[in-house]
């Protein structure tokens, strides 16, 4: 016995399962512990308060909800509105953090001090601050529905939120259904074409726009329509048209400038850390500037940008727990509430780690692909 104890490996072995060990003993005393503590003070423990009617209403939301509908109801309502808030913010981080990197690098000095302050007073300043000053101005800063700003017309501004129009499409059924195939199928001749090594027949921009013209016409024969329901003040507030309520402005601003303020310093550092050669034999080719970083640069510092811009995309998912400083009703705030209402601390916060945990991985897995896509294979 004491031959085994002095291999290495056979010492390695009983260590990994010792600790292994203890772990299990102290997640088993913990739940133990927190069950017979439970079990005193008369709280219900597991999932079943889901199929309970919620009782609480959401202000906001993608799917038709009412108060008398169970929890998951309330939690599927929650979890819609936080992959919105969180895609849009990704959206428009990128196209801002894009300008703000290249503005970086201007050769303009006014424009490179902006951007430098830009970026040092957001990144330097908490989000949740961020997030209570956009509410404040939009809810305190803005006029009343009655006296609402409308910068064009049919846009009305108040601190009830933004009211525009928003179109009312009667027979497109069959047509979007069409142009989705000629979409699809555009794409998969692309995939053929790039597999095979060679151009589809017929290519796939020939499909496309074909299918689409297709499209066009089947909605021309069946008689479709496009409406307008426009908003108009009555009483004290506007009714019809689409409406974005300042929790969600003021939440979708907070969280687009403070992730744009990170987005643009990646894409500054990764087009500074292409090397300079680059842009050397680019020039003695007669290439222009604008060109040189499109064609030659970008293409080459994506690559570096990947890895970083996935971890901004992360937080961008995170951050939107914060949606709860300004009342918008996203998975963390329904979540917040119903613990509120049904003590159930544990299950509610398991189901809450549970959720982003799937969604922070299926939005890696979503990088970690496209990094593979691109970067260069080497030997």
């Amino acid at each position: 016995m004491l031959r085994f104890w002095f291999d290495r490996r056979v010492r390695s072995a009983v260590w990994q399962v010792a600790i292994l060990a203890a772990f299990l003993a102290a997640i088993a005393w913990l739940t133990a512990n927190t069950l017979d503590n439970l079990a005193r003070r008369g709280i219900q423990t597991g999932f079943g308060f889901l199929t309970r009617p919620a009782r609480f209403p959401i202000s906001e939301g993608f799917l038709p909800y009412e108060p008398t509908q169970t929890y998951l109801r309330a939690f599927a309502v929650g979890l819609l509105n936080t992959i919105y808030v969180a895609v849009l913010a990704i959206a428009a981080a990128m196209v801002i953090g894009f300008v703000i990197g290249l503005a970086r690098r201007s050769l303009n000095p006014l424009v490179r001090g902006v951007a430098a302050s830009f970026v040092e007073a957001m990144r330097n300043t908490p989000l949740v601050v961020q997030l209570l000053f956009w509410y404040a101005v939009l809810t305190i800063g803005l006029p009343s529905p009655r006296a609402a700003l409308e910068p064009a017309p049919g846009l009305f501004l108040s601190l009830r939120g933004l009211f525009f129009p928003w179109p009312i499409l009667s027979g497109w059924a069959i047509p979007a259904w069409i142009g989705l195939a000629a979409v699809a199928l555009s794409v998969g001749a692309a995939r053929f074409g790039r597999t095979a090594g060679r151009v589809p027949i017929p290519p796939p921009r020939v499909i496309a726009i074909g299918g689409l013209g297709l499209a066009a016409a089947s909605g021309w024969a069946v008689g479709a329509s496009v409406s307008f329901d426009r908003p108009a003040l009555q009483g004290f507030n506007f009714t019809g048209g689409a409406t974005l309520t300042p929790e969600f402005m003021a939440l979708m601003l907070g969280l687009v400038l403070y992730t744009s303020a990170f987005i643009g310093e990646i894409v500054r550092s990764g087009i500074d850390a292409v090397p300079k050669g680059q842009w050397e034999a680019a020039r003695s080719l007669g290439l222009r500037e604008p060109r040189i970083l499109w064609l030659v640069i970008l293409p080459q510092a994506v690559r570096l940008m990947v890895p970083p811009m996935t971890s901004q995309f992360l937080n961008v998912v995170k951050n939107t727990t914060l949606a709860l400083a300004v009342g918008y009703p996203d998975f963390a705030s329904v979540m917040a509430t119903t613990i509120n209402q049904t003590g159930q601390a544990i299950e509610g916060v398991l189901i809450l780690m549970a959720v982003y945990l799937v969604i922070s991985l299926s939005v890696s897995a979503l990088m970690n692909r496209y990094n593979k896509r691109i970067m260069l294979v080497t030997r």
